[in-house]
């Protein structure tokens, strides 16, 4: 069933919800959700924000941008790769002269499409080292620095509903996201006597120029049309769910993974 695509909403703006805290948002940079995630974050008060990202001149231009907007005493950024342990580490150094990191939100992850019956070593690990095991590394070292600081910091994960339901040519990136909402939830209880918390949000589809680059229109009006308003989601409307999860209104959370989307299963 093709459901009638309805309007977006409006856009909604903050209500302060992150006042005087330092946020660390990897895979920052373009137009997708960790640039959402970025702009919802100062917009809700941040102190400051840390942007990661691997491509170093989308990363100045949005660090610019923002700067020119919020203030360039409120952002920063590092070229990071989360497959490189060097590179997490200075992204939490980045975090240490707004007095350390108490969000982390752990947005990368790597996509690709392909048949088990094809599907390579070498595309199936890359899958997995970027969008698991890359989470896993920011998730075990923003722990430790919250734990050394004494901070009841919080971490957010972003997973997929792929992780829950079936879909052709994605065993890679399902079982890559499956294994977040795992780490999510298994994490959040290591770390729950430091007062830490650590949940997931999983989103369906939200649309953005770099996705509607690589996939074509067909396959994005048969995702559409599947999804309870007939519409990909704004990369904000997910964004929201994230600062909520990163806020004091989600103060009794840990080791959830909410579904942003009609697709649980």
């Amino acid at each position: 069933m093709t459901r009638p695509e309805q309007p977006a909403p409006t856009y909604v703006p903050g209500h302060g919800l992150l006042v005087d805290r330092t946020v660390i948002v990897t895979a920052a940079a373009g137009a997708g959700i960790g640039a959402a995630v970025v702009r919802k974050c100062l917009e809700e008060g941040a102190k400051a924000v840390v942007l990661g990202d691997t491509h170093e001149r989308r990363l100045k231009e949005a660090v610019d941008a923002l700067g020119e907007e919020f203030g360039a005493d409120r952002v920063t950024s590092v070229v990071c790769d989360v497959t490189v342990e060097d590179d997490v580490t200075a992204l939490l150094d980045a975090a240490e002269p707004f007095g350390g990191v108490d969000v982390m939100i752990n947005n990368a992850g790597l996509g690709g499409t392909a048949s088990i019956l094809e599907m390579t070593d070498d595309q199936w690990g890359k899958v997995l080292d970027v969008t698991l095991t890359g989470t896993f590394r920011c998730v075990r070292a923003a722990s430790n620095r919250m734990v050394e600081a004494g901070r009841r910091g919080v971490i957010i994960n972003n997973a997929s509903v792929i992780g829950w339901r079936a879909q052709d040519g994605q065993a890679h990136y399902a079982a890559a996201k499956a294994g977040v909402m795992a780490l999510t939830r298994c994490a959040a209880i290591d770390v729950a006597e430091h007062g830490i918390r650590i949940n997931a949000v999983s989103p369906s589809l939200a649309m953005h120029p770099f996705l509607a680059k690589v996939t074509t229109d067909e396959l994005l009006a048969e995702l559409k049309g599947k999804e309870a308003f007939g519409r990909a989601a704004e990369p904000w409307e997910i964004a929201n769910v994230m600062v909520f999860l990163a806020s004091d209104y989600s103060s009794y959370m840990t080791g959830e993974v909410v579904s942003v989307s009609s697709q649980h299963a």
